[in-house]
């Protein structure tokens, strides 16, 4: 009798956790490959499930993809290692035990690391092989991205004869993580044809009996639970879970009561864990009908705040736009600092940016900065976000705080790395891309947490995304934009460049897309300051004429201010032909030459103006 017949009328019992029996053993690395080098231990952990009172095992597959495995070097034993678990896994199981091909998740928090498209060559290449030696049906398990799920199991329903288990892994109870609910996200995985469908992992048996309170029985397939042990705890260097297999006996009945047929375990559970849970479910049938939980009342979640001024993304849409970068100091003397974002303002400047710990090295945080110039001087703040510094906590707590602020300019980047900097000891953290940062400010837009949870108000991001064109392949470095776009960037700013010819190039490259552009012009100190940026820091480079014109004034100071002027306003005369967005990067502390370059690009504007009237 094959898997979904014997679900019609009982409750199966499946394993519980390969990695954490692993981990036990002091093994913490590819457990896929266990396969190949420690198979023994492979066969005596199904044996030990089986023993418990599992029916039904999954073979030691979770990671074995081309993607996961080259993480290790291993990126050419997919067919081996797949191949060797099926056949460990059989030789293990009984006359009457089920074996299922498992198959996890690929997106984690740094989504954009890898594409749809990539995720459904591997997908296939690693189901082609578990279904070739022949197994009782496929587990796709611990998928927190949707889109991913419902695009393997279409591929899954069409390349394979055996049943489909789909389960969703929860950030938190009841919502997914792009926050639509679960019994949604249930239901459209039915409609795409998985047999069953459920969760596991993340969640251990408390807050998933709490979701399944509000998923109704499915019209076809049937309801699937692999809970984790408990919450995860750190003791003496070692990720531990709480030892309480007794507790699973009662919660696997809860969960029979909420019409779930097979009931396993994930991350923490041991075979005592699934024992307790054989003998929970033991002479229950499955129930038939249930009493549906309504779903939470949702809370209403509130319009973003308006702001006076519109986002800088619109500004530049409409007419010339100028930003200029102020880096705050790296000590706690600010006035010079302040004086120079005054004179800014006088300009006529419509934000000032700060980075975010350029250059990997320390200074004032720019969200102070950002606030005291926002509330004490009326000047309109943008600030850089990077990845380095936050983890995904972090940066979502960073995220509010800045909408409590009333900031919402900002440019999202992945940040420089930590060992080129002041401390290069220090860690960078890297949690997400910023292309990963842009959608999760996109999705804070909508009022929903990275979590799927409600934030109770929409904020109101306008999103900044980073260009360098100072590259080899600039169809590459478009195409990168291009991805920022779909991620949701509103605009983007790029280093500065130093070539008029490289700035019609940019356009020529970039003109078919419609997000606005500010071209980064940074004004010149000396001709010391020339050479550093052209020989020692990355994404910057200066032409041959540039550096010559500023070698031969180097000992000259007002005559090299002369000339970097002339140079960088060369560039905005370029520049504007172009493009509406000029990005000013203020070198050191001289803003004294970009207020220069900020009166020059209003009196080019007004003599346009003019021109036109006539």
């Amino acid at each position: 009798m094959n898997l979904l017949d014997r679900l019609k009328d009982s409750i199966l019992v499946a394993d519980g956790a390969m990695g954490t029996l692993l981990y036990s053993y002091g093994k913490d690395t590819c457990y896929e490959e266990f396969n190949l080098s420690h198979s023994d231990d492979i066969y005596n952990i199904h044996q030990a499930y089986i023993q418990a009172g599992a029916q039904v095992i999954q073979t030691n597959t979770y990671g074995a993809n081309y993607y996961k495995l080259s993480q290790y070097g291993l990126e050419e034993q997919v067919k081996a290692i797949n191949i060797e678990a099926v056949r460990i896994a059989k030789q293990a199981a009984n006359k009457g035990t089920y074996i299922l091909g498992s198959m996890g998740g690929y997106r984690g928090f740094r989504k954009a690391d890898i594409t749809l498209a990539e995720i459904k060559r591997s997908f296939r290449e690693q189901l082609f092989h578990l279904l070739h030696e022949g197994i009782d049906g496929i587990l796709l398990e611990t998928y927190y991205d949707a889109e991913e799920l419902f695009a393997v199991v279409e591929i899954a329903k069409d390349e394979a004869d055996v049943p489909v288990i789909a389960q969703f892994s929860l950030l938190e109870p009841e919502v997914l993580q792009n926050g639509s609910f679960v019994k949604d996200g249930l239901q459209r995985l039915e409609e795409l044809g998985a047999d069953i469908v459920g969760l596991n992992c993340r969640l251990g048996p408390h807050h998933m009996i709490q979701s399944f309170e509000q998923i109704p029985l499915p019209n076809r397939s049937f309801l699937s639970a692999y809970p984790n042990a408990s919450l995860l705890d750190y003791e003496d260097g070692r990720y531990v879970f709480t030892k309480n297999a007794e507790y699973f006996r009662s919660c696997s009945v809860r969960l029979v009561e909420q019409g779930v047929r097979l009931i396993g375990g994930c991350c923490g559970t041991t075979p005592e864990h699934i024992k307790a849970i054989a003998e929970g479910v033991r002479g229950l049938q499955p129930v038939t009908e249930k009493q549906v939980k309504p779903v939470r009342p949702t809370v209403e979640v509130l319009a973003s705040r308006i702001d006076k001024e519109p986002p800088l993304h619109q500004i530049v849409k409409e007419r010339t736009s100028i930003i200029v970068e102020l880096d705050t100091p790296k000590h706690l003397q600010t006035e010079s600092f302040f004086t120079g974002a005054n004179r800014l303002k006088e300009a006529g400047i419509d934000a000032l940016t700060m980075a975010d710990n350029s250059l990997a090295s320390p200074r004032i945080s720019n969200t102070a900065m950002a606030t005291i110039l926002k509330e004490q001087h009326g000047i309109r703040p943008l600030v850089h976000i990077t990845c380095r510094d936050r983890n995904l906590i972090g940066l979502q707590s960073h995220l509010m705080g800045l909408d409590a602020l009333g900031i919402n300019q900002v440019l999202a980047v992945t940040g420089d790395p930590s060992k080129i900097g002041d401390f290069p000891g220090a860690t960078s953290v890297y949690d997400l891309s910023s292309m990963d940062l842009i959608s999760m400010m996109k999705q804070f837009n909508e009022g929903i947490s990275y979590s799927g949870k409600t934030l109770g108000r929409k904020t109101s991001f306008s999103v900044a995304a980073a260009f360098n064109p100072n590259v080899r392949n600039l169809d590459r470095a478009v195409s990168r934009l291009e991805k920022k776009v779909q991620s949701g960037a509103d605009y983007f700013i790029t280093q500065p460049l130093f070539n008029e010819k490289q700035m019609e190039e940019v356009y020529e490259s970039t003109k078919h897309m419609k997000v606005p552009i500010y071209i980064g012009i940074m004004p010149l100190t000396s001709y010391r300051n020339a050479s550093f940026l052209h020989h020692e820091v990355p994404g910057i480079t200066l032409t041959e004429q540039i550096l010559r014109v500023m070698e031969r004034v180097q000992d000259d100071p007002i005559q090299a201010t002369r000339e970097s002027l002339a140079i960088s306003k060369s560039l905005v005369d370029t520049a504007l032909k172009y493009f509406k967005g000029i990005y000013l990067i203020t070198p050191f502390t001289r803003y004294d030459l970009t207020v220069d370059c900020v009166n020059y690009v209003h009196a080019k504007e007004k003599l346009v103006h003019g021109t036109n009237v006539i």
